[in-house]
């Protein structure tokens, strides 16, 4: 009796976990066969689950393509279950945007067709993997249970791609990181920014090159004007808003390296850069300010150097 009382307690604990551990995906349709899955503007954290990255999908006519798997197992299971509840087709292709880990931790649930990314993105994630693992498992707990590093395995050359009623325009760009994929929807109006462009949401720096990034970041406002395309959808910050994430990214990128090179120059140590206050639009900004913390912390020192040699 006490046995079959305590296994009867277990499947409890186990569905309320389960229950609780829901990142409750709700595609939104933005365009003709195009979805959102919208992640929080907001810092990896337990009430988040890691999820801070939009995701989506276009179910061409000749099966589906995915753009960003997410942060877990977890996540990439139910984004797919998410797709099922909207068409029947068969995922076709999967596109991991750039190395960092939300961008390719859900590939475990596409095992079956494996992710293509460019080949920086391919080596950084084989290289950091493990690292990033041991990272969101400590922030985000059971939310990674069963979450193992799964690289995107098929490489990607940038060009244009067809696949059923859809043609994707795969473009490289850098900065954000060593390989960050721009996806061109022209037919829908859409451009996947991925993390080349942030909205309302202080930009990752972990991987970054600011004079390349600032390069990339006038192509891709070419190519948004260019092609005529309505929306732009950053990985992170909210979607959908009319805020301009180009210009928002842009402007923070030149803030933060005058800031950290005027402080350079004044001899300023890394505990005082940090102490400086935040203008105000930056402050009201998603993850402010843990990543605002992480920004200076990864780049001061190179300032500091450059300064010396001076």
């Amino acid at each position: 009796m006490k046995r079959a009382l305590g296994i009867l307690l277990l499947l409890a604990v186990q569905a309320v976990s389960a229950q609780a551990e829901d990142y409750r995906l709700a595609p939104r349709q933005i365009a003709a066969d195009v979805w959102l899955l919208e992640g929080a503007n907001a810092d990896f954290a337990p009430d988040n689950g890691c999820n801070i990255i939009n995701t989506a999908f276009i179910d061409t006519g000749d099966g589906v393509v995915v753009i960003n798997t997410g942060p877990s197992r977890r996540y990439g299971e139910q984004q797919r279950r998410a797709i099922a509840s909207v068409t029947a087709a068969p995922v076709r292709l999967v596109l991991n945007l750039n190395l960092h880990p939300d961008y390719f931790f859900g590939n475990q649930a596409y095992a079956d067709v494996g992710a293509s990314a460019l080949a920086g993105t391919i080596a950084g994630a084989q290289r950091e993997g493990p690292a990033y693992a041991d990272n969101l498992y400590r922030m985000c707990g059971d939310w990674m249970r069963d979450t193992e590093p799964a690289p995107p395995r098929h490489e990607l050359t940038p060009g244009k791609r067809t696949i059923g009623r859809h043609t994707l325009e795969l473009i490289r760009m850098d900065g954000h990181t060593p390989d960050d994929l721009v996806v061109l929807d022209r037919g829908a109006g859409i451009v996947f920014a991925g993390g080349v462009a942030f909205r309302e949401r202080v930009p990752t720096t972990p991987h970054a090159d600011i004079r390349h990034w600032l390069a990339s970041l006038d192509r891709l406002q070419a190519l948004q004007r260019d092609s005529g395309a309505r929306l732009l959808i950053p990985s992170h910050g909210p979607a959908l808003s009319s805020a301009d994430a180009i210009a928002q990214t842009r402007g923070y990128l030149h803030w933060l390296d005058a800031r950290m090179t005027e402080a350079a120059s004044q001899g300023r140590d890394l505990a005082e850069v940090i102490a400086m206050p935040v203008p105000e639009e930056y402050a009201r900004w998603g993850a402010m300010p843990a990543e605002y913390l992480r920004n200076v912390t990864h780049l001061y020192p190179a300032y500091e150097e450059a300064a010396l040699k001076h």
